[in-house]
């Protein structure tokens, strides 16, 4: 098997494992500093925080006693507090039998149950944060869509006759008036009123008059963007690729791409590509996608992995904080319930377990994500750290929602678990996260 090959082709092999570090090691950071920041406010002392594995590169102390660290292997990291037995926070009675009352309680095992449950809980916390906070920046820098519709400038398209021009106000298209962008059912029947054709008329209000012009279909056959992994990204198609023809059939309208990918049944599909004025050709097959639906569950479609956009780039205006964090909760919260529904299902058997990826799969997203601009490298930053979260979150011992899981018990009965009991649903916990890790990997490797 080619395991290279399993790589992205945009780039070097060096390139997408730098993307994945870089995401990973962001992630983590935010993940254990949040362990170590609560935990410092409960009274428990950090003795090492450290970023990677391995043998030190740069060690320092701080005012507070932590030693933090970057060690050689990149692939994680880790808080180290008073009393633990190692690096996984492990702790046994030896450790802290000889402190005194006062520093045992600088400890996690010696700390109340309060803030030892504060403390593992804010790793994940911390990461949703993460998440809510750059969801929320990508959408204050990108603004929203400003009202009325400006053309802000035209996308290179191989359509001829276009007369629209940059600071043209939209009002109808077709003879079908624009509707209010955030009016989301209104603009998908506008949409689909539209006629299937590459020139339509506008009726526009340029310098204060208005007047009917040229211009492409508000929606044309244009990949905007990528997804990685996808039969798309497999056979190097760029963003901004326009298909022109499938099957030697012309195609003016990305809803006319949609249904014939759709309709494709998964068969080879022969396609024309229009990229900066040359014609190519590519071949490609789409793939079975299970996505998720607003209303619940999930429902399998035909893609070949291409977003579509507008013919144009539309005006902006700010978008203020107080909607950005919004925007960005709504968001983290849909990537969560999104994860937790595709896990329910996979398990459940209603959809491939070929969704759930391991490292490399997710090395490949990083890659890919990241040679297509900076903002889509952030924004999935941000949903892998609300999916890191969620992971965190489950009740497998050995992962926070399991020491979460014992803490609960412990309220419950007023004691901790005995050690046998611990010491084999840990045991149970690491059998259970390697063998998803295993199922994960091989995935990666054998999965379309």
């Amino acid at each position: 098997m080619d395991v290279i090959g399993l790589l992205p082709q945009f780039g070097s092999l060096t390139y997408t494992i730098a993307a994945f570090i870089l995401a990973l090691s962001v992630i983590v950071a935010v993940h254990e500093y949040g362990h170590y920041i609560v935990g410092r406010w409960s009274g428990i002392k950090a003795d090492v925080f450290s970023l990677g594995f391995g043998p030190v590169l740069f060690s320092k102390f701080d005012k507070h006693g932590t030693k933090w660290q970057f060690a050689l292997l990149p692939f994680g990291g880790y808080v180290k507090f008073k009393g633990d037995a190692n690096a996984a926070s492990a702790n046994t009675t030896d450790t802290v039998s000889d402190l005194s009352p006062a520093e045992r309680r600088q400890t996690m095992q010696g700390a109340p149950l309060w803030a030892r449950t504060a403390t593992v809980a804010a790793g994940p916390v911390f990461n949703f944060i993460l998440s809510v906070i750059v969801f929320g920046a990508v959408m204050m820098a990108d603004g929203k869509t400003a009202e009325p519709l400006i053309v802000k400038s035209l996308k290179p398209l191989p359509v001829q006759g276009v007369t629209l021009q940059p600071g043209d106000q939209i009002i109808t298209v077709a003879d079908i008036t624009l509707p209010a962008f955030d009016d989301r059912e209104a603009f998908e029947a506008f949409s689909d009123s539209l006629p299937e054709a590459p020139l339509l008329d506008y009726l526009v209000n340029r310098d204060g008059a208005e007047q009917m012009v040229k211009g492409p279909h508000p929606w044309p056959p244009l990949a905007e963007q990528l997804a990685p992994r996808s039969a798309a990204y497999s056979v190097d198609m760029r963003p901004g690729d326009v298909i022109t023809a499938i099957d030697g059939t012309p195609i003016h309208a990305f809803s006319q791409l949609k249904d014939v990918v759709e309709g494709s049944d998964g068969r080879v599909l022969q396609m024309n590509i229009w990229r900066e004025g040359e014609t190519l050709d590519f071949a490609l097959a789409p793939r079975r996608l299970d996505e998720p639906q607003p209303e619940g569950g999930f429902k399998t479609h035909w893609r070949i992995g291409i977003s579509g956009g507008f013919a144009f780039d539309a005006a902006t205006e700010p978008l203020g904080p107080l909607a950005a964090i919004s925007g960005g909760a709504e968001q983290t919260y849909r990537v969560v319930s999104g994860s937790l529904s595709g896990l329910y299902h996979m398990i459940t058997g209603a959809i491939s377990s070929c969704n759930m990826s391991g490292p490399i799969g997710i090395a490949q997203v990083s890659g890919a994500m990241a040679s297509q601009g900076v903002s889509s490298f952030v924004w999935f930053i941000a949903v892998l750290s609300a999916a890191v979260g969620l992971l965190n979150l489950l009740p497998v011992p050995i992962l926070d929602g399991g020491h979460l899981m014992f803490y609960a018990y412990e309220a419950v009965f007023k004691k901790p678990p005995s050690d046998k009991a611990l010491r084999i649903a840990m045991t149970v916990g690491l059998t259970l996260v390697l063998s998803l890790m295993v199922f994960a990997i091989t995935n990666d490797l054998f999965c379309p």
